[in-house]
């Protein structure tokens, strides 16, 4: 897996890095809360590179993107997100968005409707009882030394400013303490064809996801035997289940190629 180009560049006061890999229609990857675009996405690059431009993005304060010290909002990663792709003269793509950033693409689609080809909206949310219950009253104390050991590795690894960690710990920390929301119609007003993938024993509850999928008219739902994310990605432990990954990728292409 070698990125065909990867940089900074300059967007909305920050320098956000990216990765670009493959060639084909472009498909834009968006971690998740904590994560970057290896960490989040390496099993999908590895399946997805002869077969999609794949762009993936690292998130203000995530990764080797700036931080800011301004608080995290999705509605903000969204528009950095549509402000990078046309620096990179990209007019129109789909995405696929993981955890907090399924929530982002969300937004995006919401925001920026015209740049939208398709959305995959893996594990996540548009509600506080979407979560898992007790999820929000553990993050009013929650400390650094709580962040998934995997998380601190990749970050340090990627950036060894051990203050850049704690700035992106207490930003991610803060957006989910503050969390309100949102209005059904952000989620009534996507057009774009969508995909809705979650664990059925992810921290985000089988019910939200179906009720999401209702929202959005004509869109598809796929709920795998899975935790977060080990459907498309290591689970913290560092396991790999091939096999599951390779259905996850597989329903996704076609879904991409319908």
């Amino acid at each position: 897996m070698n990125p065909v180009e990867k940089g900074h560049k300059q967007v909305n006061g920050i320098q956000m890095y990216y990765e670009i890999y493959g060639s084909g229609k472009p498909l834009v990857l968006i971690h998740g809360g904590g994560g970057s675009i290896l960490f989040d996405y390496k099993e999908i690059i590895s399946r997805f590179e002869n077969k999609f431009q794949l762009i993936g993005i690292d998130l203000q304060n995530h990764g080797m993107t700036d931080h800011r010290d301004i608080p995290e909002t999705f509605e903000q990663d969204a528009d950095d997100v549509a402000a990078l792709l046309k620096e990179l003269n990209i007019e129109k793509a789909s995405f696929w968005g993981f955890s907090n950033g399924g929530s982002t693409v969300m937004q995006l689609a919401h925001r920026h409707p015209k740049i939208i080809d398709k959305l995959i909206v893996a594990s996540a949310f548009y509600k506080k009882n979407g979560m898992m219950d007790g999820f929000f009253e553990s993050m009013i104390d929650v400390t650094l030394e709580s962040m998934p050991e995997p998380l601190k590795i990749n970050f340090l690894n990627l950036n060894p400013d051990f203050s850049k960690l704690e700035n992106m710990f207490d930003k991610d920390s803060k957006r989910m303490e503050t969390f309100e929301d949102w209005d059904e119609k952000i989620l009534t007003s996507i057009k774009a064809p969508t995909l809705f993938i979650s664990g059925d024993k992810d921290i985000i509850k089988p019910e939200h996801v179906v009720e999401m999928w209702r929202l959005l008219e004509g869109s598809q739902l796929m709920i795998l035997p899975a935790t977060h994310g080990s459907y498309m990605m290591a689970d913290f432990g560092g396991n790999v289940d091939e096999n599951l990954i390779d259905f996850t990728a597989n329903e996704v292409e076609r879904f991409l190629n319908q």
